[in-house]
């Protein structure tokens, strides 16, 4: 009861600050940009706060558990698209936003190749943007669960609706702000966690110990973990909408090369963080039900108390900012691209927030609902993942770089990424053939038609310029 009731304490905390920030948003432009005035500082704490979420801390605990090494790449991926995002595709995708009023990745597909592609990519993201929700309110659940013994279903609705209480208020502004105190708080408790769960089991000896199975060392390939994740979860790092929209928050090029690099290098330190907590888990209960157990169980029993309430408000915030940066995602995304470009295309700044903030509460249950019935953490997290790299990867780089893609190319690589993805899982079951995971054949069949459609002339073709330079 103690942890629930922290816990609770620490939630109305972080909604007091979202509504009190939420008073400086007036304008729709405030809630999904906030005028674009992010520095290095808060866009750094806002990427960081949307990356280490469930799948980085739950998720990647539970796969350090049952798969051991190998785990270490779902974070790792993540690290290495963000890098590429922040000195590659993020500056220019500013400079575009920032030149023509882009507010969403669906303004930028409708300017770059038309309103079909937009479309398309839009009900892609809205489907995924509530899967990685869903994959957060499931962590925040088993946490709970674990904790205090909540029932499932209150844990994703007690979760879900602190998250579009506080968004709701404000959006990008109120999450950077509320993100910098999540953050805070993960970075303390991760710090503080970690070497006091390995002396709990006797520093790292019996951790090394550990051989479950024959690959748990094997930093390649153990389990269902390893590089793969690399052809997974990075491209969907570099074109993820939800990271896309923050940059479009910044205020220069400096800050997202400075913000969104410290991002990716913090990543990359912390990746072996919950794959080692995942294994001291592996020592101490080597007989969970479900692996997913792990990091709440080292938090709660494998450290002093003081230091399990941190670590565990750490793990809290995690999944709040990342499930944050989903709601994010589908609700400008849905009042922006649907409302404003299809329902009311005159509608106001001061009527598009009114809006907007009626469909964050929608996509807030949206996003509980599915959470009651997805499976877990990692299986709704890697259907977003999936989509993302499949669907957007290739029409994104492409309206950057190539000045003469247009609406057919792009149109035809999220036709065939998307529905490679859903041969391989509905009539070959998900398997890897031929070394190629669904996500990598979907990778390369967008590719591979995006190429062969280039020459057909289309319309309309407007070229970013000097802005993706």
């Amino acid at each position: 009861m103690y942890y629930l009731v922290l816990l609770i304490a620490y939630s109305l905390a972080q909604i007091a600050l979202g509504v009190w920030i939420g008073r400086r948003v007036r304008t729709a432009r405030d809630f999904f940009v906030a005028g674009r005035s992010l520095g290095p500082g808060l866009l750094f704490s806002t990427m960081l706060a949307a990356n280490i979420g469930g799948g980085s801390t739950v998720g990647a605990a539970a796969l350090g558990y049952a798969d051991g090494l190998s785990a270490v790449w779902w974070v790792g991926s993540a690290a290495i698209g963000n890098t590429l995002l922040a000195f590659w595709i993020g500056p220019a995708m500013r400079r575009a936003a920032a030149l023509h009023d882009l507010r969403t990745v669906g303004d930028f597909l409708e300017f770059r190749f038309g309103v079909a592609v937009r479309t398309a990519i839009a009900a892609l993201l809205w489907v995924g943007a509530i899967f990685i929700m869903a994959g957060q309110l499931i962590a925040i659940a088993t946490i709970l669960s674990v904790v205090a013994g909540l029932p499932w279903a209150a844990g994703c609705l007690l979760g879900g609706g602190l998250i579009t209480v506080y968004f709701t208020a404000g959006g990008l502004l109120t999450s950077a702000w509320v993100n910098v105190v999540q953050l805070t708080v993960k970075l303390g408790g991760f710090a503080l966690a970690l070497p006091l769960a390995l002396t709990g089991v006797g520093g790292w000896g019996p951790v090394a110990a550990l051989q479950p199975h024959p690959d748990y060392w094997n930093l390649w390939s153990g389990g269902q973990s390893g590089l793969v994740y690399l052809a997974v979860l990075g491209p969907a790092f570099i074109v993820s909408p939800g990271l896309l929209q923050k940059i479009y928050g910044a205020r220069d090029d400096h800050a997202v090369r400075v913000g969104v690099g410290l991002n990716a290098l913090c990543l990359a330190l912390y990746a072996m963080v919950p794959v080692v907590l995942g294994m001291v888990a592996r020592v101490q209960f080597p007989e969970l039900a479900s692996p997913q157990d792990a990091l709440p169980m080292v938090l709660i029993y494998g450290v002093p108390a003081i230091v399990g309430a941190i670590g565990l408000a750490a793990v809290f915030s995690a999944e709040l900012s990342a499930a944050d940066a989903a709601l994010f995602m589908v609700t400008t995304s849905l009042s922006q691209d649907f409302y404003r470009r299809f329902v009311h295309p005159e509608a106001s700044e001061v009527e598009m927030l009114r809006v907007t903030r009626v469909t964050a509460v929608t996509a807030g249950i949206l996003g509980v609902a599915v959470a009651l019935v997805a499976a877990n953490v990692i299986t709704a997290l890697s259907i977003f993942y999936t989509l993302m790299s499949v669907g957007l990867f290739v029409p994104i780089l492409g309206g950057l770089y190539i000045r003469r893609a247009g609406s057919i190319a792009a149109m035809g690589a999220i036709i065939a990424g998307v529905g490679t993805v859903a041969v391989r899982h509905f009539v070959f079951g998900g398997a890897t053939l031929r070394g190629l995971t669904p996500a990598m054949a979907g990778l390369a069949a967008a590719v591979v038609v995006f190429l062969i459609l280039l020459p057909v002339p289309s319309r309309p073709r407007r070229p970013l310029g000097p802005t993706a330079g």
